[in-house]
């Protein structure tokens, strides 16, 4: 289907037309302002938009780039995140110019900003949200402080402990800046008024979001999806696996403290770039290997050959999508306890839990997988069976394609 992208601010409006849809589906307007570092965020956003497309989507996208950011003073930028003028007028003339569907919307933070969903009420289109992380419960948007889970924001008001500690990059005015926004638009109604169905992607994240006051008739849970289907591996690379960011949310200190404590008898392949590289390069001794960023199919094609992929995470997340990647390659997984990720494990079956931070029992937990090798074929057979059950690119659509049918529906009875 015809694919329209809106990214620069110099961009002239002009350059898109309207294209009329054939098969039937809507028209949806993708939301998204990328970080200046890639991640998971930006990585499902493309891959949403691609998925949408080859179901037959007509797909708009209005994207920002952090490196806008370069050049604003403090103030501008901290004005820009609470409401953005220049947002808001690009994105009312696109929507009347294409009249979409459904705004379906990633992230807004900094340039975009809940601009985003009074242009959308202005133009009488429905917004969904999609929240892949806790940022308007938390400013740091992981729920951790000093590497331990805290919750002294959840729920407040104005997140001002946050602010006490300068829990987002380390400042009190940063952090303030995103309290503020959060704060403003919690008292205008924002979150609860104007954005008409969020997507949590677990279980585990929708009850946090209630938590903090969303309205619980209006948090779906959707989960993530890999798409196209990269077909199960043999396992027998005769490795583990770790695949992120090398930072501290990710656990990456307590899986790096496994191996050089207990030299596992699995050398660790370590996949990913950060602030931790350096101790992860460090630990090559105990048998673990610094991979660096790979692009996805290396990273699929790694997990494939995987004996178990380890997800240490000492954060809450909001999902794992390592975790479904791994499925998809038949590998069984080893998961902290706490928060989102454990909710896709079924212990025993498709993996195993161990204590959230806890280097000894990480190593306990992979010792008694490796005494139970005459079960990987089973752990493989149940991780391959999960995704294709929950986790693949047509079951997603269909999801999206009910969300969205529920919204068009509301929509036409108002």
């Amino acid at each position: 289907m015809p694919n329209r992208t809106f990214t620069s601010p110099k961009r002239s409006l002009a350059h898109l037309r309207h294209v009329s849809p054939t098969t039937g589906r809507p028209t949806v307007l993708l939301v998204h302002n990328r970080y200046q570092l890639a991640g998971g965020e930006g990585a499902v956003f493309d891959a949403e938009s691609a998925l949408l497309e080859r179901h037959g989507y007509r797909v708009i996208r209005y994207e920002r780039h952090n490196d806008e950011v370069d050049g604003l003073s403090r103030l501008e930028l901290a004005k820009k995140t609470v409401w953005n003028r220049e947002s808001y007028d690009q994105l009312l003339a696109l929507m009347r110019a294409e009249q979409p569907a459904i705004v379906h919307v990633h992230n807004t933070l900094p340039l975009i900003s809940p601009a985003v969903y009074d242009a959308a009420r202005e133009a009488g289109v429905p917004v969904v949200q999609t929240l892949h992380n806790y940022r308007l419960l938390c400013p740091n948007a992981l729920f951790l402080r000093e590497g331990s889970p805290c919750e002294k924001c959840l729920g407040k008001a104005f997140a001002w402990p946050g602010v006490v500690h300068g829990c987002y990059r380390d400042s009190r005015p940063t952090t303030a800046a995103v309290a503020g926004m959060v704060a403003a638009h919690r008292a205008r109604g924002t979150w609860t008024k104007k954005v008409d169905r969020y997507i949590a992607l677990t279980e585990f994240a929708r009850a946090k979001l209630i938590q903090g006051g969303l309205p619980a008739d209006k948090i779906t849970v959707k989960p993530h999806f890999v798409d196209p289907d990269p077909g199960p591996g043999t396992g027998k690379g005769g490795y583990a696996l770790y695949a992120g960011r090398l930072s501290e949310e990710k656990g990456i200190e307590t899986l790096i403290e496994a191996w050089r404590r207990h030299q596992p008898a699995l050398p660790l392949k370590v996949i990913g770039d950060g602030p931790l590289l350096p101790l992860v390069e460090s630990a090559r001794e105990a048998g673990v290997e610094a991979v660096g960023r790979q692009p996805l199919d290396e990273v699929i094609r790694l997990m494939q050959g995987a004996v178990v992929v380890v997800i240490p995470s000492i954060c809450y997340e909001t999902f794992g999508r390592t975790a479904i990647e791994a499925y998809a390659a038949g590998t069984p997984v080893i998961v902290s306890d706490g928060g989102a990720v454990a909710e896709l494990v079924r212990p025993g079956e498709t993996g195993f839990l161990f204590p959230t931070g806890n280097a000894d029992a990480l190593a306990g937990t992979l010792t008694s997988f490796l005494a139970a090798r005459d079960r990987w074929p089973v752990f493989r057979h149940n991780a391959r069976a999960e995704f294709e059950a929950k986790y693949t690119g047509p079951r997603n659509a269909e999801l999206l394609r009910e969300l969205y049918a529920s919204l068009e529906r509301r929509s036409e009875s108002v």
